[in-house]
């Protein structure tokens, strides 16, 4: 029953410290952090359905990776084949295989050695002459997991750079990415971004042949017809091989040519740049085409030789070329993603979640406090002081730990308010039963506290244990009541346990009880 001055030191300056913490939610002019930098200004991020904003269900078309995936491993091998001088034939990569023969069945024995290295991802089949390679399901969830790490990671350096605040982004079973952006007013711009594979080649068009003048059959070998990005019915003809992709890439900025036109800075890497200029030396005077996901943006002729520092021009707007230097500077998509769901929630709805809350967070507060006050007199006005504090570090808490509130977060707060008077209903009426044992109130409060407290420890274990499997195995709306659960469980036995018993402790010392 003794608090020592460290404790009460300890009581007030964590009741300060909270307090601080929580003030700046109360309105956007409270940011101490304005006045004295090292000062807390961080608030409480509010969820889609709070603030408004979309949410997106992306969809990874792995098929596309697999094949890619496929036609390296076939690379590869011609490699190994030509190397150590194998004669081979028919070897291609199909939907999900890999196949070739060896024309000389001595050597068979030579390129299963050779094939081994492909032993942890594929499942190696020979028949004869013929080897067959398929992609294992090790080796599928090992692509899987790459590329979807990678994409998240994409997905999110484009949506940072937008200028988007509070982005929550995950992977959502095996191949799906889950997009919230809460507050977002222009949400075709973010589809825009992210429907970009963003996969960037400088390649030369042909010299001499007019696209305009050949047919898909008569497409000469090494080249291929591609579409202008704007310009639906206009053609190039394009030769295969890449001089330069964006992987060389190492800044993308907007900017204006020297028409005024906005335009796209770009920065290679050093070994970028040498072969950029080595290339663009010898062949001044010859088109080559920018392209982007497979549709050419322009296609200007080399004036002179250009090293590490280019502009790309295509009759861009000026938020056309910003969001394409968005995409270069965070990169290509390993894969390519498509829009499964799609919802947006107006900012007004999500105002009238906030206030729904409010009124039902004000609601229950009033009506608990009155119980208490009524129940237990100045003992209650203790409870309901606690009861606060227990309000203003929950709120604290999800400052700190910038976690986003959603509505269902809301209903844990409401929760939390019922349930953090239940210790001090517990407390109090042990007390009265050990007061009408001793009539002695100060060994009553100690003997109130010493028993109620296991009890009270007990139940809020228990419900913690429950909310935390909530959080381990739900999802989505589930998360957020369970979150803001046990931040009220932890922050209330806090309150009732430790500050109500310093401060009955400390009406009761004084002998104000009557």
């Amino acid at each position: 029953m003794k608090f020592s001055k460290i404790n009460i030191i300890f009581l007030f300056f964590i009741s300060f410290l909270a307090l601080l913490y929580a003030i700046p939610n109360l309105s956007e002019k409270i940011r101490f952090n304005n006045l004295l930098p090292f000062f807390p200004g961080k608030t409480v991020n509010l969820g889609l359905d709070l603030k408004g904003g979309s949410y997106l269900l992306l969809q990874a078309e792995m098929k596309e990776v697999f094949e890619e995936n496929l036609n390296n491993t076939a690379s590869e091998i011609r490699k190994d084949l030509r190397k150590n001088k194998i004669r081979y034939k028919n070897l291609r990569a199909s939907i999900d295989l890999v196949s070739f023969k060896v024309r000389n069945e001595a050597k068979i024995s030579e390129v299963s050695d050779l094939l081994k290295r492909y032993s942890k991802d594929y499942i190696i089949s020979k028949n004869q002459t013929s080897f067959i390679l398929s992609l294992s399901d090790e080796g599928k969830r090992k692509i899987v997991n790459s590329t979807m790490q990678q994409a998240i990671e994409i997905v999110r350096r484009r949506i940072d750079e937008s200028g988007t605040k509070e982005p929550l982004i995950q992977q959502q079973g095996l191949d799906r990415i889950l997009v919230q952006l809460p507050g977002l007013d222009d949400p075709d711009r973010i589809k825009r971004l992210l429907g970009k594979t963003a996969k960037l080649t400088f390649r030369f068009t042909h010299p001499q042949i007019d696209p305009e003048q050949i047919s898909d059959k008569a497409i000469p070998p090494g080249y291929l017809l591609l579409v202008d990005q704007k310009i639906d019915d206009k053609v190039y003809l394009i030769q295969k091989k890449t001089m330069i992709s964006g992987e060389e890439l190492t800044n993308a900025q907007p900017g204006f040519d020297q028409d005024g036109n906005p335009a796209v800075m770009f920065t290679l890497t050093t070994a970028g740049g040498k072969k950029f200029g080595r290339i663009t030396g010898k062949n001044v005077g010859r088109a080559f085409a920018i392209i982007l996901d497979d549709k050419v943006i322009s296609a200007p002729i080399i004036q002179g030789q250009i090293f590490s520092n280019g502009q790309i021009t295509g009759n861009f707007s000026v938020q056309e070329a910003n969001d394409l230097a968005l995409v270069l500077r965070a990169g290509a998509l390993p894969v390519p993603l498509k829009i499964l769901e799609e919802r947006s929630v107006g900012p007004g709805l999500g105002s009238d979640s906030i206030e729904s809350g409010k009124f039902a967070s004000i609601i229950a507060i009033i009506a608990v406090m009155a119980f208490m006050m009524i129940a237990y007199g100045i003992y209650g006005v203790f409870a309901n002081f606690a009861l606060i504090m227990n309000m203003i570090f929950i709120v604290a808490t999800l400052s700190i730990i910038q976690a986003t509130l959603t509505l269902p977060g809301i209903a844990g707060i409401v929760l939390t308010i019922g349930m953090a008077v239940d210790a001090n209903v517990l407390i109090f009426e042990r007390i009265k039963e050990e007061f009408k044992i001793r009539n002695n109130l100060l060994d009553s409060v100690e003997q109130g506290f010493q028993k109620a407290v296991s009890t009270i420890i007990d139940a809020n274990l228990t419900t913690f244990i429950a909310a935390f499997a909530l959080f381990i195995f739900g999802s989505g709306p589930i998360k957020g009541f369970s979150v803001t659960l046990m931040i009220g469980l932890l922050t209330s036995m806090y309150t009732a346990i430790l500050l109500t018993k310093f401060l009955i402790v400390s009406h009761v010392k004084r002998g104000t009880y009557k």
